[in-house]
């Protein structure tokens, strides 16, 4: 299980850092400017990175990261020995079920199913595998039901083993936890002047560009229990969210990413089924500008949401913006309206310190803890300007600028 990080309630730090072969401060939008980094194929962890960077103190609580859920040890198994082919995973009062495979072994033409109790939402698995997550279900009840041909041998090797499994809190538990991690963190919380944020649904007559552009923006439910955003970033199979998300191939392999999770009216408590795929590889990482590139599974099935450019000029102090999110892993949410800033969420400031001096974006946009990887977007333009990772009051996200120039042969 992946607990939530915590600091010391330490300000960020405001001092000035150091780039190998760079001198001053970092300037946004200046061509020359360059941030080592690491691309994943060579160096995953970007450990090349430190060598050159001296990273500003963070107080990690400014971080958008909480648990939403706890994993508790099963020993549950079907094998092709049993009499019986089915078996309930449940948790009470959980808002999701996520079953961990020990181990799935197959005969040949045979598969297992994963499903709520309705079957509306069911997930089918036709390949072994070791050490897997399963795709959650939403709900308190998982079934699990293995699918075999006449004549299957009866074996107690083969079959599924369970040893765990993730059980998401309800809404109000999780609305708790963040409000109580909100006040500890920091006296000035993401949430900046009341929550203005708003379904997405409800800008659907009168924003449909926002709206659209919200589209390529997933929910991420990292390893059975923590929640972050990303989007589709270019045509092609690339997604982008925070480093402190994550950094390795084998922990996106372990991420769900949700498209399509929206309210389907404003003001309802029904969502639309999400689509939902698992992460696949990391391509791209680095700690200083704080993302990660990575591609998902079945790229096929995600890519009528459409995608999102990173823009080539940096944001401008007073710009109009917007936030598409899935805060506290709620249906999508789009923070565009911010009464701290006199109406419109705007660019406070276009130079802000983030992991390093002059990353960053400023703003006083609503986000909460789950917002980290969202996208900030134009309003005029509706181009990425910034990818989020901070709260504070203002909020800040990295210049996607400087993101571009390490990652444009990738996407």
């Amino acid at each position: 299980m992946r607990n939530p990080r915590t600091g010391q309630g330490a300000e960020r730090g405001r001092r000035k850092l150091v780039l190998a072969a760079t001198a001053g401060a970092l300037a946004v939008g200046a061509a020359a400017v360059v941030v080592p980094t690491a691309f994943a194929e060579d160096d995953p962890l970007g450990a090349a990175v430190h060598e050159a960077v001296e990273i500003l103190p963070v107080d990690d609580d400014v971080l958008g990261l909480v648990d939403v859920g706890e994993v508790e040890e099963l020993a549950e198994s079907l094998t092709y020995a049993d009499t019986g082919d089915l078996l309930k995973v449940s948790g009470p009062d959980a808002g999701y079920v996520k079953v961990h495979f020990e181990r799935l072994l197959l005969n040949a033409g045979d598969y297992l199913t994963v499903s709520n109790p309705d079957g509306t939402e069911s997930y089918r698995y036709e390949e072994s595998m070791v050490d897997q997550w399963a795709t959650s279900i939403t709900g308190d009840t998982a079934v699990v039901e293995l699918h075999r041909g006449a004549g299957s041998p009866d074996s107690t090797a083969l079959g599924v083993v369970i040893d765990r499994a993730a059980y998401g809190f309800a809404a109000d538990v999780v609305d708790r936890l963040v409000e109580e991690r909100a006040d500890r963190a920091r006296p000035e919380e993401s949430i900046c002047s009341g929550d203005e944020k708003k379904a997405s649904a409800c800008y659907r007559s009168s924003y449909p560009d926002v709206v659209e552009h919200a589209e390529p923006v997933a929910r991420l439910l990292i390893d059975g229990t923590v929640l972050c955003t990303a989007f589709r970033v270019g045509e092609q199979n690339r997604l982008l969210t925070n480093h402190h998300c994550f950094t390795e191939t084998w922990e996106a392999q372990q991420t769900e990413v949700w498209f399509g999770y929206d309210c389907v009216a404003c003001g309802s408590a029904a969502t639309n089924m999400p689509v939902k795929v698992n992460g696949s590889r990391v391509l791209a990482t680095s700690k200083p500008l704080d993302y990660t590139l990575f591609s998902v599974d079945d790229f096929s099935r995600i890519e009528r949401f459409g995608h999102l450019e990173l823009s080539d000029r940096p944001a401008e102090r007073g710009e109009a913006i917007y936030i598409p999110q899935h805060p506290s892993g709620r249906p999508m949410e789009i923070a565009m309206k911010s009464s701290a800033d006199g109406g419109n969420c705007v660019v406070k400031n276009a130079v802000y310190d983030g992991y390093v001096t002059g990353s960053d974006v400023s703003y006083y946009c609503d986000t909460e803890f789950g917002s980290s990887g969202s996208p900030v977007l134009s309003r005029d333009t509706h181009e990425v300007v910034a990818l989020h990772h901070f709260g504070g009051c203002p909020n800040s996200g990295v210049n996607a600028g400087l993101i571009k120039e390490e990652i444009a042969r990738l996407i």
